[in-house]
């Protein structure tokens, strides 16, 4: 019975996202929102669901999280028609090479004197926290292949939430060095510094590159020189991100990375190509079946007392750092850029987090064990 009932609430889910783009337009309203409180009902509502804890699904939290944000990734990268150059892509860079890191500095100067969390796990905190993220990001990114949406707001944010996901990764190996220092003795910096840091990154970029245009040439150039048949099918997404991302893992490279290079090497092939447009799409649909059952588990998990450990003090830090730390970190990577002031604030206010800030955490208690892991 509750596998049957199980499967009526996915659909149920599933279905109403087809709708959830006019309810937005109406209301002004995430979807996020609607999802998560219809979770929270559900579950409240039928007791026989497990339980969707994810201290006590671990391995089932991290992967589900894993595919929702690489499907993400893929997508984000698909929809960008800005050509790829460092001088067009600068605003993205320092988003994430200014922004992230004073957002990482500052989460873990606060967990660390404030809240009195051990080292490591302020560093987690502030690893998990510091990233945007492109799951729950649409209504603020760049809509789909071809509309030349050149607002430099949504670019922007459409492109540091692509580039963001990997680049948070060795911070989070970082901490996970320090709570093995810690407990057992046995963490390396040295090595977090070659391996995690210099290795990791540059095996994501080459392998998403490489990757990249092998598939721009399967796909574009062959069956247009050739006179072959001609690729028409979206799962051609979803097949290379899977491909780009577990070859990229075996070889111990970031593999969010990988999925994001990638994904622009193959947007930058044949850019007025209409193919592009339905790559996107169909990683748009898996994305949103995705994001709608991991949404209705955190709604459950709310209910079910996943917030329990968290005290007044941790959730006002948790607004300062959407209304303070991340628009004032925001403006100061955004000296020097032509955009208008009002510009400077959306950029900054809608930083979205989601779901990759789920992946990291669960990733990281997985790993090892951190004292304040609850």
């Amino acid at each position: 019975m509750t596998y049957i009932l199980s499967i009526i609430i996915i659909g149920i889910a599933v279905l109403g996202m087809a709708w959830m783009p006019i309810i937005n337009r109406i209301t002004g309203i995430s979807y996020s929102i609607f999802y998560v409180f219809f979770g929270m009902v559900i579950f409240a509502i039928f007791k026989s669901l497990p339980i969707p804890n994810p201290i006590t699904y671990p391995t089932e939290t991290l992967h589900l999280t894993e595919l929702v944000v690489i499907t993400s990734i893929m997508g984000t990268g698909l929809k960008i028609d800005q050509p790829f150059s460092l001088r067009r892509w600068r605003v993205p860079f320092r988003l994430v090479l200014i922004t992230m890191l004073l957002c990482i500095g500052t989460v873990f100067l606060a967990g660390h004197w404030a809240f009195e969390f051990d080292i490591a796990s302020a560093l987690l905190l502030g690893a998990v926290l510091a990233p945007t993220d492109p799951v729950l990001a649409s209504e603020v990114q760049v809509g789909p292949p071809h509309e030349k949406d050149k607002e430099n707001i949504r670019f922007s944010l459409t492109a540091e939430a692509g580039m963001n996901d990997g680049t948070a990764f060795p911070f989070v190996w970082l901490a996970i060095a320090l709570s093995l220092y810690a407990t057992t003795g046995q963490g390396n910096f040295t090595q977090w510094v070659w391996f995690d840091l210099f290795y990791r990154l540059i095996i994501g970029f080459a392998f998403g590159y490489i990757i990249g245009r092998a598939l721009a040439y399967l796909i574009f150039y062959i069956p247009e020189k050739k006179k072959i048949i001609v690729i028409k099918d979206g799962f051609v997404a979803l097949a290379a991100t899977l491909l780009v991302y577990g070859l990229t893992e075996l070889f111990s490279g970031y593999g969010f990375i990988a999925v994001f290079v990638a994904a622009i090497t193959l947007r930058n092939s044949h850019m007025n190509h209409r193919f592009h447009k339905n790559l996107h799409e169909f990683t748009d649909q898996i994305e949103k079946i995705l994001v709608a059952i991991v949404l209705l588990l955190f709604g459950g998990s709310i209910v079910n007392g996943i917030l329990q450990y968290l005290t007044l003090e941790m959730a006002l830090f948790g607004l300062a750092f959407l209304f303070i730390i991340r628009p004032v970190t925001s403006l100061v990577a955004l000296i020097g850029t032509k955009f208008h002031i009002k510009e400077k604030l959306a950029i900054s206010f809608f930083g979205i987090r989601g779901i990759g800030s789920f992946f990291y955490l669960a990733f990281a208690l997985s790993t090892t064990y951190f004292p304040l892991e609850k």
